[in-house]
This record gives structure tokens, C-alpha cells and sequence, in this order.
């Protein structure tokens, strides 16, 4: 059994810790959980794997850019040929105050230009997402700076405090599936 876990973000130093790039902080923590779990660069992402009760997962955080996100999930999904149901994408989202996870098995993309290119190359909005509030304290016009802004130390000890949880969704996700997982973990 083999899971694709994607965290979405933007390459480049200068998205480093931006609210944007919650997606690839996230997986980036998990990795760091796991032992000899190194990202390399591959095509259309950097990639790493763990194993897990018998489970291949392998991390992906996409080279594409955000608006192009879906042509390397797509790309690895192909690749290591795992069903649409074994994929979880982590993902900002700016509804959910900060901190706030919340986990789904479908929906729209919500606006965000990720999960937009992610559903346009799966031609399915049915796939997992957990969702990780980055706050809204932007106003009128000012989401794109808002997005591309980065975590203050404060914000970034939050995420540090929420990553023993996100690992601990991966592996569910990994093993039990996101019906049970969701039971667990929604609503914490």
C-alpha cells in the first residue's frame, strides 16, 4: 500500500515561512519525525518516503510552483501508481484561524489556486485535504500580501506546537483512512 502526501507551497527563498507555504512547513516537520526521511529533488517536486506498518509514504512538495500544483500530483500519482483515495493534500487555508486543522474528503477549491490546478488535473474534486488555518487579519485587498507574508516567530511557535498532530493525521490517514480520521482529529 503506498500514500502520496503533498504539501503545497511556493520554491524559492524568498517564500521561506510564508503563510502560503504552511503546506510544505507541515511535511517538513513530518519528515523530521521520521527517520532517514530526506527530500530530494526529482521531477516536478522535491520527494521523500517512509515506511509505516507495512505502508509506503511518500512525501511530495511540488517544484511547480502553487498554480501548477496539480501537473506534479498528477505526475506522482501516475508514477507510483496510487489510487486517488491513498492522497491527502496539506494545504493553507485563510478561513480557519490560526492553527486550526480541519480535515475533508471532498469539495470546491475554495479559491485557492492550489487545490484549483489540483482539481483541473484530476478532473475530481474527491480527494482528501487537511486544511491549516493561517488567519485572516488582512484587509480589503490585501489577501495576495497577506498570503506571501510570513509566519511571525510567534505564529511559527503555533505550527511548531500543531506538528506532533499533523504527523500523527499522516499516520492515520496512512493506516485507518480519512473517515476514521476525520472522527479523530476534527473538531481538536
Amino acid at each position: 500500500m503506498k500514500y502520496l502526501i503533498v504539501g503545497l507551497g511556493n520554491i524559492g527563498a524568498e517564500y521561506e515561512s510564508t503563510r502560503h507555504n504552511s503546506g510544505f512547513i507541515t511535511i517538513d516537520n513530518f519528515a523530521k519525525s521520521r527517520e532517514n526521511c530526506t527530500f530530494s529533488l526529482e521531477r516536478l517536486a522535491y520527494r521523500a518516503s517512509t515506511r509505516y506498518k507495512g505502508r509506503e509514504i511518500i512525501l511530495i512538495k511540488p517544484t511547480t510552483f502553487m498554480n501548477l500544483s496539480g501537473k506534479a500530483v498528477r505526475y506522482w500519482l501516475d508514477k507510483e501508481k496510487i489510487p486517488i483515495e491513498n492522497l491527502l493534500i496539506i494545504v493553507d487555508d485563510i478561513a480557519l484561524p490560526l492553527g486550526t486543522i480541519r480535515l475533508r474528503l471532498t469539495g470546491s477549491d475554495g479559491g485557492h489556486n492550489g487545490l484549483k490546478s489540483i482539481i483541473e488535473y484530476l478532473n475530481s474534486e474527491k480527494f482528501s485535504r487537511l486544511r491549516f488555518g493561517v488567519g485572516n487579519e488582512f484587509k480589503r485587498g490585501g489577501q495576495i500580501d497577506y498570503v506571501l507574508g510570513k509566519f511571525s516567530k510567534q505564529d511559527m511557535q503555533t505550527i511548531e506546537e500543531k506538528s506532533s498532530i499533523i504527523n500523527d493525521i499522516i499516520l492515520a490517514f496512512s493506516t485507518i483512512g480519512m473517515d476514521k480520521t476525520m472522527n479523530m482529529y476534527n473538531g481538536k
